[in-house]
């Protein structure tokens, strides 16, 4: 199976439709949302194209094909408008790897999961990249929409246990095997 996994999107419309282009342009099976789907957050500047309720139907076109992760600028009311649910985290097994995805708020390379994983995925930092933690992978998509690094809007892949870090014109950044 091959995963798209994108990060703070933050209510622009302008990058929904990005990443579900890279959806379709990665023949990719599932979507996975790392949280801050719709609201921008009070520390964020407005991003481009800002329409939380133009996101929502754009997602809502993809609830077969996708698992969100609820972050911290989530909130109850962006429930209203979704016709899917935000998780608070989720474990995949791919190729016999445990990968544990989350928002980043809680868990992540300071703070790791109780649970013992091969590879930690977790957005909110806005910043793209893969490196080890001892035996662990740990990567970040960046951000779609707001990144905070020189890398610029980016996602991830996950295929055959291989982790690919992307810019949003598809070239790779790097890539690393769980």
């Amino acid at each position: 199976m091959k995963y798209l996994i994108a990060s703070d999107i933050h209510g622009s419309a302008y990058y929904a439709k990005a990443v579900a282009e890279l959806l379709a342009k990665e023949n990719a099976d599932m979507l996975i949302l790392l949280g801050d789907i719709y609201n921008h957050g009070p520390r964020n500047p407005l991003p481009k194209e800002y329409a939380p309720l133009e996101v929502a139907k754009i997602l809502n076109g993809l609830k077969e094909k996708m698992i969100v992760i609820k972050g911290n600028c989530d909130s109850e009311v962006d429930t209203y408008i979704s016709e899917f649910d935000f998780l608070p985290h989720i474990m995949l097994v791919d190729g016999g790897k445990k990968i544990f995805l989350t928002h980043g708020h809680v868990y992540n390379e300071d703070n790791m999961p109780k649970t013992a994983v091969d590879a930690l995925i977790y957005g909110h930092f806005h910043t793209g990249m893969i490196k080890r933690n001892g035996e662990t992978l740990i990567a970040n998509p960046g951000s779609t929409s707001l990144p905070k690094d020189n890398l610029g809007g980016s996602y991830i892949v996950l295929e055959n246990g291989v982790i690919t870090l992307k810019k949003l014109d598809g070239s790779a950044v790097s890539s690393e095997k769980i």
